[in-house]
């Protein structure tokens, strides 16, 4: 995206590499301070009341907020370290892929969206909103990515994702009207950065659908391609080995070219 180009161009450099990792860091921290003092979580949760009032520091601290407050057995204990393990592994995947720059970026809108919710609805689950956030931009990107769910059963990212997904899809069934619209407010910084590419997908499978319906009715020229290459501008009728993806722009983009552009996809 040309304007995100832009802004990186002009302050990438106020970027923070490991983002994540800082996160899931204060998340440990702020778990044993809880085990000192309960009442610390009142002092740094999303409060929208709180927030007018002039504790402004509390849309930022909430995402500090860990998954337990409190474990009482070794099960919640083990859950509690591998959902901030998750957590650092979808960041990092995420970071990987969009740059520093960029990935802090999502996580700001994120928290903006978030706060956003939680004056509609109420702060409840929004640190838990955002984290859903990137555990769907890493399913975007790495759909096929495989782990193992409780160290035993095999599960692609994608998977995770749409069960997910369900239980939002239900909430947004549900749940009341100031639920929904918190919900589809939280997932604002998701869209912003996966939209385009999700319209730009559907354009192409039309023009696609569109070429191979006249290619069918024997319409289209026999020289004419079906898939060109916006980067080495190869085709499929050149080279019908070679497999094609739509880019970002909705163009096509040869799997080649997009191993030497990753950002393309």
């Amino acid at each position: 995206m040309a304007f995100m180009d832009q802004l990186e161009r002009r302050f990438g450099r106020f970027a923070i590499p490991g983002l994540i990792r800082i996160v899931v860091g204060f998340n440990a921290l702020v778990f044993v301070l809880l085990q000192f003092n309960p009442w610390f979580l009142a002092m740094i949760d999303l409060q929208p009341a709180a927030i007018m009032q002039g504790e402004v520091w509390r849309v930022f601290t909430y995402i500090f907020i860990p998954p337990f407050t409190s474990v009482e057995t070794v099960f919640q204990a083990l859950f509690f370290i591998i959902a901030l393990r998750f957590l650092w592994f979808l960041g990092t995947g995420v970071e990987a892929d969009f740059g520093a720059f960029r990935f802090n970026l999502f996580y700001l809108m994120g928290m903006f969206c978030c706060t956003l919710a939680a004056f509609i609805s109420g702060p409840q689950y929004m640190n838990i909103l955002l984290n859903t956030t990137i555990l769907f931009a890493f399913a975007t990107l790495f759909p096929n990515y495989q782990i193992l769910l409780f160290f035993v059963l095999p599960v692609q990212m994608k998977w995770i994702a749409w069960v997910s997904a369900a239980f939002l899809g239900l909430q947004l069934i549900i749940g009341p009207w100031p639920m929904k619209m918190a919900i589809i407010a939280s997932l604002g910084n998701y869209f912003l950065f996966f939209g385009p590419r999700f319209v730009a997908e559907l354009r192409s499978t039309a023009e696609t659908r569109e070429r191979r319906s006249k290619f069918d009715a024997g319409k289209r020229p026999d020289d004419e391609p079906l898939h060109v290459c916006s980067e080495c501008k190869r085709t499929d009728i050149g080279n019908p080995d070679l497999d094609f993806r739509v880019a970002a722009d909705g163009t096509d983009i040869c799997t080649e070219c997009l191993k030497n552009n990753p950002q393309a996809s």
